[in-house]
């Protein structure tokens, strides 16, 4: 994962993302990456998956 951070604390999920870090530009070139679990990501010891993106127009 880029720039994620997961926690869980009973039954909640925390996902932290730092929105000052930047990973450049998207493949098709309209968007700068900011954070990814790059895919579905399982929760260790859960039945649950995250996938996430966070990014920004150019």
């Amino acid at each position: 994962m880029k720039n994620v951070d997961l926690s869980i604390e009973g039954n909640i999920l925390t996902i932290k993302v730092d929105l000052t870090k930047e990973f450049g530009k998207s493949s098709s070139g309209k968007s700068i990456l900011i954070a990814s679990s790059e895919g579905n990501y399982a929760i260790p010891g859960r039945e649950e998956k995250v996938g996430l993106n966070v990014y920004r127009k150019v």
